[in-house]
């Protein structure tokens, strides 16, 4: 059956509790299938830490609802058990939307949902926003229900009892517990990467087997049996001779979905770890480069003192193509500006420098400006953002300064949100895709398609 865990909002638990879960599953040996709901890179990281398999994205604007079906069959059929870690509250999508968001994915999928609410200071408002909820929509399954931060048996028994003439299953009752609250940064969740607590995997599984009742959960775990789904099919990206890409992995750049180094060498394309956090030159055999998402802006001294990696990266820059995505963009310009107002010097490939701003958050829709390694010319396709970074100079300025390959770059494609008109952004030229958008390139034919080409021609 599997199921999605959602609550009203953020911050009510879904991460701990899916955690809780899965401690609980590798402790006795059993093996769970994650997701997570949305674009969300630390709570995947967090799920994928504890040892059991690798937790996994499904989000219907960036991959359409075909792949996310197909991900989510191929992958939960492997295992007993599978849930999936709903984001933001059930019906939160794309803008005002319910569009894309946890609901959507219960209902396309056909799994129930499993509530968490925060029940401090509540006890009969509990039953009102359970209510709420599910009269919103009757289509949907809310089919059980925990409640965190029940700290006192009589608090325990008043919920029960408002709850006794409801059609809900109550699956557990969480206490407050600092050993299994889950450290923040600004963007979410500390990455298990990124110096992060590590999870106590003994401690979680052991407050879940005390808290939550286990035995009426599992029928909601189990995996389905029986789902056609279509293989990869690769016709299309047939290579003769592949060339090795290297990505930047390390505690500093770790925001890329698995699928995308799975599909890459299901292609036969060999993939190299770089690591700038190490000071590594970028290995001599590779012909391409992918600097995913991080947080170069925590870094920005350590990079800055990386003269192997930044040498490197301005060498391999004559002859090779270079993919960067936010983060990974950063250190591609002059300097980064930390939060105490230094400059770090970073490869100045591009001309601009990077300083803190407010939060840009949220679905991109996106247009080919021009014919562009990765896009083409009124291409439209779909991608996110999240960054409290932003660039201080464009190209619009005279900058003497500027290297050949400086003056030849433009904006490849140009993006809007939900709510906002459309406006250029990023840099390319045939060597080179920098910007802050993240895409998910294995569920977009054409644009993996045009990622592959350009990372398998010759300079």
């Amino acid at each position: 059956m599997s199921c999605v865990i959602s609550s009203p909002s953020t911050d009510s638990g879904k991460t701990t509790l899916s955690l809780l879960i899965s401690c609980w599953a590798f402790s006795k040996g059993r093996k769970i299938q994650t997701f997570k709901v949305g674009p969300d890179y630390l709570d995947q990281q967090q799920l994928s830490s504890i040892g059991q398999p690798i937790c996994r994205n499904l989000d219907i604007f960036l991959s359409g609802e075909e792949w996310v079906q197909e991900s989510f069959f191929k992958h939960s059929m492997k295992y007993e058990f599978s849930l999936i870690e709903g984001a933001m509250g059930l019906f939160d999508g794309l803008g005002a939307t319910t569009y894309s968001s946890t609901a959507n994915i219960s209902k396309l999928l056909n799994a129930p949902v499993i509530f968490i609410v925060n029940a401090r200071g509540q006890v009969a408002s509990l039953l009102a926003t359970i209510q709420g909820f599910r009269n919103f929509d009757s289509e949907l399954s809310i089919a059980g229900i925990l409640f965190n931060h029940v700290n006192s048996e009589r608090h325990k028994k008043l919920i029960e009892e408002v709850f006794k003439n409801e059609d809900i299953e109550i699956l557990g009752f969480l206490p407050s517990d600092s050993k299994i609250t889950l450290n923040k940064s600004n963007l979410g969740l500390i990455s298990p990467l990124d110096n992060g607590k590590q999870i106590d995997v003994e401690y979680f599984a052991n407050y879940a087997e005390r808290n939550i009742d286990l035995f009426s959960l599992i029928k909601f775990l189990k995996s389905p049996q029986k789902k056609m789904f279509n293989s990869d099919n690769f016709e299309d990206f047939k290579i003769e001779k592949s060339k090795p890409i290297a990505i930047a992995e390390d505690k500093i750049f770790h925001f890329q979905y698995p699928e995308t180094k799975e599909f890459l060498s299901d292609l036969g394309i060999p993939l190299i770890s770089w690591s700038i956090y190490d000071d590594e030159e970028i290995p001599n055999e590779a012909s391409s480069l992918i600097i995913p998402g991080g947080f170069p802006e925590k870094y920005a001294e350590h990079i800055s003192n990386s003269i192997k990696s930044l040498n490197s990266l301005r060498k391999f820059r004559e002859n090779g193509f270079i993919y960067a995505e936010c983060g990974g963009m950063m250190i591609l310009g002059d300097f980064i500006k930390d939060e105490n107002g230094n400059n770090h010097k970073m490869s100045g490939i591009l001309p601009f420098r990077s300083k803190k701003s407010k939060l840009s958050v949220g679905y991109r829709y996106i247009k080919g400006l021009k014919d562009t390694p990765i896009i083409k010319q009124n291409q439209s396709i779909r991608g996110h953002e999240f960054h409290y970074w932003e660039i201080e100079n464009n190209l619009s300025e005279l900058d003497l300064r500027k290297t050949e390959y400086q003056k030849k770059l433009s904006s490849p494609w140009k993006i809007k949100s939900w709510e906002t008109e459309y406006k250029n952004e990023g840099f390319f030229d045939q060597k080179l895709h920098a910007s802050w958008i993240h895409l998910h390139l294995p569920s977009s034919p054409k644009v993996s398609k045009n990622f592959i080409d350009a990372t398998q021609i010759s300079f």
